[in-house]
């Protein structure tokens, strides 16, 4: 595999994704959907089960891109010793039901001659489609999918892919067009890759220009945030966790999951930041989006859902693919859907009180669905779960789900104060609320003061310093204090944070990992809150350096190795720069206007 997780950029249309390489290489594609069977499955493969890649045919000198300000649309530029040409690439938005991805190819300066290489493999590389012309263009068909490609180029057949070879000078231009259509339609007809590309640079301009401004902070803020936005599946509203399956967690490892997926932890992060930053649009096609995934009996509410709020998402293995540099098993599904996390019901009634404001349209049917989630966890929170962290080996009583469990209680107990609820349930609910902050007190702390991974345990979370975020404690409580050291000393490598020591957790799944990039945004967020601001500061420009020549960032860090780990991008890591970036923005202003007053 030629480039490395933080070689590439996403290309995303609110509904699918695309990742393409330095190299000119879109090595990952799926249609119609986020969590739809890759067409390009390079990515956890060779190039034979499917990529496109445009590029020179001579040796390339240098690489430079960026995305269009305030966008996805990705600019490559490579530079040889015949000239220059540049790559322009998106997944057009658009007002009908077309999906593609388009290309431009544009002579920048001198002639240089490129090299186009298009390998379709359906259902994750495995399937070679039929390939027959029509009307001048070419149908790639197999099973349920069909792919349409359009170029003025000449086309040739090479081993059951297409190949083409041309040379672009100064102010040439040549356009692609590779569109998804089910295969019992007719084709989608021809479209203007100009006029897409053009459309859509205009659509994400639009869209972010409803942010607030975050001064010194306001590039990576805004930038994030045209992340998370890619990553939301705009028929339903619903936000996945990232663009792609089976990235490892440590290379040549067994963890490596598909989170094309829906958690309403991830989600209930990824719309507080989306809130804060203005976006209150997107906070009630998600609310509209959970009233309908989480329909049903109150006890069967999911950790997980499909895009469109789908609950069976079986778990498999795709033996064919040989991963990323050799990462097995590739899998697609996730077996954690049926886990139960006690955690999310707190995530999402913090998220219902943050969001109370912009949802008053319909607020009885929230509020309802509200106190059925609530009465779930006064009824269950003194059971074992599986915890934040998914882990599989087996329920414990993790300290951060009771955590949780408060902020529930406390979310509803407060929710219920503007929409009303009968004094006789509030009472209970401030009970049971009193009940868990006791229980979390007495069996969550060790004899030196710190927070533990579970009750009984001796082991270190970094999930715990969400204990002061949350309200749990003040931040300047000598429990949180005294965690926040031992994470640091214990939990962290050069300034970055691991969510635990899987050499002394047992979660079922074995090897090692990268540091969590949000775990290290909560200590700067705690740090934040402490007073620590230079400090905070410091692991925030870390993290912000971190992100690729895009932009973008994955899951996990390695430090040792100075590479990315895990899947990419990862909402959850974009979700945290916000928070931590609006938070630090938020403290400048207020020291400013202090001295300002003085």
């Amino acid at each position: 595999m030629a480039n490395r997780i933080e070689d590439y950029a996403l290309l995303s249309d609110t509904q699918s994704a695309a990742l393409v390489g330095r190299d000119g290489s879109i090595d990952w594609l799926t249609f119609p959907r986020f969590d739809s069977a890759a067409c390009f499955a390079a990515l956890l493969g060779g190039r034979e089960n499917g990529h496109w890649r445009i590029a020179p045919v001579e040796e390339v000198l240098s690489v430079s891109r960026r995305y269009r300000p305030g966008s996805l649309v990705l600019e490559t530029r490579f530079t040889t010793a015949a000239g220059e040409v540049e790559i322009i690439d998106c997944m057009p938005i658009r007002a009908d039901d077309r999906l593609d991805v388009v290309r431009l190819v544009r002579g920048i300066s001198g002639r240089v001659p490129m090299r186009m290489h298009l390998t379709v493999r359906m259902d994750y590389g495995s399937i070679v489609p039929w390939v027959h012309h029509v009307d001048g263009v070419l149908r790639m068909v197999a099973g349920p999918d069909s792919l349409t490609f359009s170029s003025p180029v000449e086309l040739q057949n090479h081993d059951f892919a297409t190949v083409a070879e041309f040379s672009v000078s100064r102010g040439d231009e040549l356009p692609f067009d590779l569109a998804w259509r089910p295969s019992h339609q007719e084709p989608p007809k021809p479209t203007s890759v100009f006029t897409a590309i053009s459309s859509t640079t205009a659509w994400w301009q639009r869209w972010i220009r409803q942010a607030a401004d975050f001064g010194a902070f306001d590039e990576p803020i805004r930038s994030s945030l045209t992340v998370l936005k890619g990553l939301t599946y705009a028929p339903t509203g619903g936000i996945v966790a990232a663009a792609t399956t089976s990235l490892p967690e440590s290379i040549g490892g067994p963890r490596n999951w598909d989170y094309r997926y829906c958690w309403l932890r991830d989600a209930t992060f990824t719309l507080t930041s989306l809130i804060d930053a203005g976006f209150t649009k997107e906070a009630t096609a998600w609310r509209d989006w959970l009233l309908r995934a989480v329909a049903g009996k109150p006890d069967q509410v999911q950790i997980m859902y499909g895009p469109a709020g789908e609950r069976r998402l079986t778990e498999m293995e795709l033996p064919w693919l040989s991963g990323y540099e050799g990462s097995l098993p590739v899998r697609i599904g996730n077996g954690a859907h049926d886990q139960f996390q006690l955690d999310v019901f707190g995530e999402v009634l913090d998220t219902f009180l943050a969001a109370h404001p912009f949802m008053e349209d319909d607020q009885p049917d929230v509020w309802r669905m509200g106190r059925a989630l609530v009465e779930v966890v006064d009824r269950r929170w003194r059971e074992p779960d599986d915890g934040i962290w998914e882990v599989r080996g087996g329920r414990r009583h993790f300290t951060h789900s009771k955590v949780m469990a408060w902020v529930a209680m406390d979310r509803a107990i407060r929710l219920s104060e503007s929409d009303g609820a009968p004094s006789a349930t509030v009472d209970r609910w401030k009970a049971t609320r009193e009940a868990i902050r006791a229980e979390v007190l007495d069996k969550g702390v060790d004899a030196d003061g710190v927070f533990v991974q579970s009750f009984g345990s001796t082991a270190l979370d970094a999930s715990l310093l969400l204990v002061p975020l949350v309200g749990f404690l003040p931040a300047d409580d000598p429990r949180v204090v005294a965690t926040v050291n031992a994470i640091q000393e214990r939990l962290s490598h050069d300034g970055f944070v691991y969510r635990y020591d899987s050499s002394v957790t047992d979660d079922g799944v074995g090897g090692h990992e990268g540091t969590f990039l949000m775990c290290t945004f909560w200590l700067a967020d705690v740090l934040l809150l402490q007073g620590r601001v230079k400090e905070a500061r410091e692991i925030y420009d870390r993290l912000v350096g971190l992100r690729n020549d895009v932009g973008l960032l994955a899951e996990m860090y390695d430090p040792v190795e100075g590479r990315m780990l895990g899947n990419f991008p990862q909402a959850f890591s974009h979700t945290a720069l916000v928070s931590t970036g609006i938070a630090l923005s938020c403290r400048q202003r207020a020291d400013e206007e202090f001295w300002h007053r003085g």
